[in-house]
C-alpha cells in the first residue's frame, strides 16, 4: 500500500512536470501571453516594422474596485518612466477593462490625469484634448482602448478594436503616456506594474 502510494505520487510529479514543460506550446505553436486579474495580453505587438515587447502589466483600482488593466509596450524593456515619456519612439498602452466606464468617467479621469502628471501640455493642447474626448465612448467589460504612439505621425486612439482617430505631433503623445508614466499616476501600484517592477 506505501508503496502503491509512492508510485502514485512520483507519477503525478512526472505528469506535472510534463505538462509544466509543455505549457506554453500548442501544436508546436509558442505561446507567449501575460496575465494579470484574469486578463491576458501578448507578449509582443506589431506597430508598422516595429515589434514592442510587453514592459508591464498593472490593474488600476479606485476605491478599492477593479476598473482596468494596462499593458505598457515598447521597442525595448525599460523601468525608467521619464526615458520612456522622452523617447521619440513607437509605443502603446491597451487598457483592457474589467468594468463597464462611462464617457464622462473616462473623460474625467484623464482630465484629471493630465492636469496631474503635465499641467502645462493640458493648456496647450486643448484642441487635441477635445478632439481626443469627442472620439472617446463608453467602454463595456471585456473592452479595449489601444493608444499607440509612432514617430513622425502621432497618436491612434483605438477603441473596441477600431481606430478612432490619430493626433499628429509628439506632444498629445507624451501627455497621454504620462497619466501612468507621470509623477500622480492614478495608482501607484498600476505605475509599478507597468515598468516591470
Amino acid at each position: 500500500m506505501r508503496i502503491t502510494a509512492v508510485s502514485l505520487t512520483l507519477a503525478t510529479f512526472i505528469l506535472a512536470s510534463s505538462l509544466q514543460l509543455h505549457a506554453g506550446t500548442l501544436n508546436n505553436v509558442t505561446l507567449n501571453n501575460v496575465t494579470l486579474n484574469n486578463v491576458t495580453l501578448p507578449d509582443t505587438a506589431q506597430v508598422g516594422s516595429t515589434t514592442l515587447v510587453l514592459n508591464g502589466m498593472g490593474l488600476r483600482t479606485k476605491y478599492m474596485v477593479k476598473v482596468y488593466v494596462a499593458g505598457l509596450y515598447l521597442p525595448q524593456k525599460s523601468s525608467d518612466p521619464a526615458a520612456i515619456l522622452k523617447a521619440d519612439v513607437p509605443k502603446r498602452i491597451v487598457m483592457h477593462f474589467v468594468r463597464d466606464v462611462s464617457k464622462s468617467q473616462l473623460t474625467d479621469g484623464f482630465t484629471d490625469s493630465f492636469n496631474d502628471n503635465a499641467p502645462d501640455a493640458a493648456k496647450t493642447l486643448k484642441t487635441e484634448i477635445d478632439h481626443f474626448f469627442s472620439a472617446l465612448g463608453p467602454i463595456k467589460d471585456g473592452e479595449e482602448l489601444v493608444f499607440t504612439y509612432i514617430p513622425g505621425t502621432g497618436t491612434t486612439v483605438a477603441e473596441a478594436g477600431k481606430d478612432k482617430l490619430t493626433i499628429p505631433g509628439s506632444a498629445f503623445g507624451e501627455m497621454l503616456f504620462s497619466v501612468w508614466l507621470g509623477p500622480k499616476p492614478p495608482n501607484a501600484a498600476l505605475k509599478k506594474g507597468i515598468l516591470g517592477q
